[in-house]
């Protein structure tokens, strides 16, 4: 990503779903905002759901545009699914010259490699407000098994952070294109039931965004810290979610869906 002759910052990031291609441009101006606002939850919550599944969307995007996606999950084992895509505040962004725009925390630099700074203290804010989410679905009658955090680049990174810190286990965490967030010495503070979550991690092999390097480093980064994690690479995909990446977490988490029931009737 070339930095010099740029007048204005910008960022660009394109997703590919259901054979459309959503290519967002920010420039926006909004007061610091750290919190997930409470407009961001379904409208018409259902009672009677069962599994709670948050979207966590990556930089300069916004929660709506991705709400398409739980049109892919027509499985059954669905039909009591809570899904949120909630929206990340404004906040002015290193990577892109401090301009702001919708970001869960900030980005020292892009493109992300496995070497790439880390800024843990705007991500640990972003984690607790995460972590309040899930608590409030929790208090609200879900099994912590049942949660599912789901993010795409900077929502996968915190979709990380989100499950590793949280002190309970969770049905799982499912990271595309993202990459680790913080240095190896947090995982001194990951409780042992929170290293029971399992992890599915996607990235696609042409990311130029996010570099595979960067997705690949988490193998021995969860294997040190006595996480599970599936990972899967696409051949010919950049930085963008495909169909198959999407069936492929439906079926993941239908698994889950079904041992945590059979664990529950035994």
């Amino acid at each position: 990503m070339r930095t010099s002759r740029l007048t204005k910052p910008i960022v660009l990031f394109t997703t590919a779903l259901l054979s459309s291609v959503f290519v967002i441009f920010f420039f926006q101006h909004k007061p610091y905002s750290p919190s997930i606002s409470s407009s961001s939850y379904s409208r018409n919550p259902d009672s009677m759901a069962r599994t709670f599944i948050l979207w966590l969307h990556g930089l300069g995007d916004s929660g709506p545009a991705n709400e398409p996606i739980k049109t892919l999950f027509r499985s059954s084992e669905f039909k009591n699914t809570k899904w949120l895509f909630p929206s990340a505040p404004s906040n002015p962004v290193s990577c892109n010259y401090g301009a702001v725009m919708p970001s869960w925390f900030d980005i020292p630099e892009l493109p992300l490699t496995a070497a790439s700074p880390k800024d843990e203290s705007s991500l640990l804010k972003a984690v607790k407000n995460v972590h309040a989410v899930i608590d409030k679905e929790i208090a609200g009658g879900i099994n912590p098994e049942n949660v599912y955090i789901c993010g795409f680049s900077q929502g996968g990174a915190l979709t990380l952070a989100s499950v590793l810190l949280y002190p309970k286990t969770l049905g799982g965490g499912a990271v595309f294109s993202g990459w680790i967030p913080f240095n190896s010495s947090i995982i001194n503070q990951f409780t042992e039931d929170a290293k029971k979550t399992p992890i599915l991690w996607s990235h696609g092999i042409d990311d130029k965004t996010v570099l595979l390097e960067a997705g690949q480093a988490a193998l021995p980064f969860l294997q040190q810290a006595g996480v599970t994690c599936e990972f899967k690479a696409y051949p010919d995909l950049g930085h963008s979610i495909s169909n198959k990446e999407l069936q492929y977490l439906e079926s993941w988490i239908k698994q889950r869906m079904q041992s945590s029931s059979s664990s529950s009737s035994s």
